[in-house]
């Protein structure tokens, strides 16, 4: 009887996994890696594989996600339409050669997202968290109006208080302050302990918040944005966030390497813009709206053009993704290529594949160390088929690279949240900017290099000496990376 009753179970769980696998995956119409991925899943794992893909493969729901009216007040949506139409016809204003060279990429990011050119920035690039963090903060203490802050993560440790404590301080003065944190990057954080600045009329929200502890339908979309605007004339944006690691003090990851812009100019305004969609999706009650204070007229500040371009599962296209092969496939002489996490899907693999045999030089440079095993592993396997097509793979030796740069020809060049991985291209919602510009493209070009430095190249020959355990996790690993 009891045997007859465990076959019975065995087969209903069977049954169910190959019934939940033709709705809940074919239905869908996911790409083939990805089903294949969960097909794993389910058959090695059933019923905890279920679970699994309701809190991290359901796909999400597209409709109205982001919304805001002001977009026509600030004259966005005018001037991406003339742009467009100039660039059509041939009568844009580049104001200088190095943005011109990439009319075909700048033209790509206005159709599909909507990325407006501005040419009249100045950037400050920081790769250091002290350096970034006092910049910032002695930004925020010259405050008069407005600080709007948005991090994936952010600690209410030693930085993260000294952080607070200036937004309290502004506060007080008047200045209205708003923060938002990703529900599942800050999972420590609730709103309550924020009560000092919403007591002062400053407002806190959180991206898609669980429905109750420990349950998030939304466990997969995560908002990996780092976004600060200023008074609307001084806005940051890159890969650092807010917690005491990111000035190299965690034991684990040592120094922290990562890289981050200081942006004036007219960026400012589509960066304030993507804050406040942000925002007021997050936002029950509390929405911004239009007002002349958070789009202030610009003085000119400088030359460097630039594009700042968000992704998400929200839209029908990576563009981000799209925009990183455009910069590749657009390579005549190198690519250098900096990131934690390297799980590139096909197209990705293929771009950088024929940049190596057409002759040039790929470089790029992971971490020594993992914060996340089967992603490091996938990882080291991806770039091991690379050094085979002749790329030059550099290991960080000198604490944890976080950096998310691509710096191509020393022409132009993109910093931002987004890893090269399928959660950076399809399921986290991310921002970079892209550069037009040689001296900056130069200048971070000349970081990767003395990055290099203090990096270990992984040869073919160290490649071909890892161990059978090494090859094992690489393999278990890459067949998880569509869905890591």
């Amino acid at each position: 009887m009891a045997a007859n009753l465990i076959s019975i179970g065995i087969t209903a769980i069977i049954t169910l996994n190959i019934f939940l696998a033709i709705v809940l995956i074919f239905l869908e119409r996911r790409d083939a890696s990805s089903t294949w991925a969960w097909l794993m899943v389910l058959f090695f794992i059933p019923v905890m594989g279920f679970l699994l893909y309701l809190l991290l493969g359901r796909q999400l729901r597209k409709k109205h996600l982001f919304r805001w009216e002001g977009r026509s007040r600030i004259g966005i949506d005018n001037l991406i339409d003339y742009q467009i139409e100039a660039i059509e016809e041939g009568t844009f204003e580049f104001r200088l050669e190095d943005t011109h060279a990439f009319k075909d990429m700048i033209y790509m990011q206005l159709r599909n997202n909507h990325a407006v050119l501005t040419q009249d920035n100045a950037l400050t690039i920081f790769n250091d968290g002290e350096k970034k963090f006092a910049a910032l903060l002695a930004d925020l203490e010259l405050a008069k109006d407005h600080i709007h802050i948005q991090y994936y993560i952010f600690r209410l440790d030693g930085l993260g208080s000294r952080i607070y404590d200036v937004l309290v301080r502004k506060a007080k003065q008047g200045v209205k302050v708003r923060l938002l944190f990703d529900d599942m990057g800050s999972r420590s954080l609730r709103k309550k302990h924020f009560k000092d600045l919403t007591d002062l009329g400053g407002e806190v929200e959180a991206f898609f918040p669980s429905i109750m502890p420990l349950v998030n339908p939304r466990l997969n979309y995560r908002n990996h944005r780092k976004i600060v605007v200023i008074d609307g004339r001084v806005g940051y944006i890159g890969g650092f966030n807010v917690g005491d690691e990111y000035l190299g003090l965690d034991r684990k990851f040592g120094y922290w390497r990562d890289t981050h812009l200081r942006i004036e100019g007219s960026a400012l305004h589509p960066l304030q813009t993507r804050f406040i969609l942000d925002w007021n999706q997050a936002s029950r009650d509390k929405d911004i709206e239009y007002s002349d204070r958070y789009f202030p007229a610009i003085p000119l500040k400088g030359s460097v053009g630039l594009q700042i371009v968000s992704s998400g599962p929200d839209s029908e296209w990576e563009q981000i993704k799209n925009g990183y092969l455009k910069l590749i496939t657009m390579a005549k002489k190198y690519i250098y290529i900096q990131t934690p996490y390297f799980i590139p899907d096909a197209s990705f693999m293929d771009s950088l594949r024929i940049a190596c045999l057409s002759g040039i030089d790929v470089r790029i440079m992971i971490p020594n160390k993992p914060d996340h095993m089967f992603v490091y592993w996938a990882t080291y396997s991806y770039v091991g088929n690379l050094i085979r097509a002749g790329a030059k793979v550099y290991i960080y030796e000198n604490g944890f690279l976080h950096t998310k740069m691509i710096v191509v020809d020393d022409e132009a060049s993109t910093v931002g949240t987004a890893n090269i991985d399928v959660r950076s291209f399809k399921l986290n919602f991310e921002v970079n900017a892209f550069i037009y510009d040689r001296e900056t493209s130069h200048q971070l070009a000349e970081l990767f290099e003395q990055d290099m430095l203090l990096s270990t190249e992984l040869t073919k020959e160290l490649y071909a000496e890892r161990t059978r355990t090494i090859k094992m996790k690489e393999s278990f690993s890459r067949l998880l990376s569509p869905i890591l």
